[in-house]
């Protein structure tokens, strides 16, 4: 069963950083699999954030491009969400996720795995 747990959430200012960090475990890292971050505001539905596919290409979503740098450590099936210039609207639950042979990276029906999330509040 695969287990994933994150960490690294916070308050901020606008501008500032945050590293999100998503520990995974029951499985083995293959290039079949996908990594994600998501995030979701109570009451909306939950959005695609980042993903790294299974040939090591990350894609984002246009709201964090060039802001947000998602990376994974293979090694250590560890998933990585550095975000730089945060915003008041950044302000959200993040979650990471995985599943296998994903096609559209930033949908969340795609995938079957998730964490139980945490917090980034990011205040003006």
């Amino acid at each position: 069963q695969v287990h994933l747990a994150e960490s690294g959430g916070g308050s901020v200012q606008a501008g500032g950083s945050l590293t999100l960090s998503c520990v995974t475990s029951g499985y083995m890292y293959s290039k079949h699999y996908t990594g994600g971050w998501f995030r979701q505001v109570p009451g909306n539905q939950r959005e695609g954030v980042a993903a790294i596919d299974g040939d090591g290409r990350a894609h984002y979503a246009d709201s964090v491009k060039g802001r947000f740098t998602m990376s994974q450590d293979n090694t250590k099936n560890i998933l990585y969400l550095r975000m730089n210039s945060l915003r008041p609207e950044d302000t959200a639950i993040y979650y990471c996720a995985v599943g296998r042979y994903i096609a559209s990276f930033l949908d969340t029906y795609e995938y079957n795995s998730w964490g139980q999330g945490t917090q980034v509040n990011v205040s003006s």
